[in-house]
């Protein structure tokens, strides 16, 4: 092999090499795309069960069909509220 031969070899070796690694960054930028839109998904999925819990508790409130377990747990969840709401209070006061 002739050492223009060799210079070709590794030219197309080293083009090949390029064009994988533009693919591979295209590809990992789809990727990381798609993960974002996942975490979004997953984070919007979680809100809605966090909404759909707090339904069947005031459901299960009005029904007066808390056990003393979800009693405590509403109880608390209201106190969270209300500090909550005392502090924004406080901080529009302030």
């Amino acid at each position: 092999m002739t050492i223009d031969q060799q210079f070709n070899a590794i030219n197309e070796k080293l083009q090949a090499l390029l064009r994988q690694h533009a693919r591979l960054r295209k590809e990992n930028e789809q990727l990381r795309q798609q993960l974002t839109r996942e975490v979004q998904g997953k984070a919007e999925l979680e809100g809605h069960v966090t909404e759909l819990q707090n339904i069947v508790t005031i459901m299960k409130l009005a029904a007066g069909n808390l056990n003393d377990k979800e009693k405590k747990d509403f109880e608390k969840q209201i106190t969270r509220f209300v500090k909550e709401i005392d502090k924004c209070i406080a901080y529009l006061s302030g």
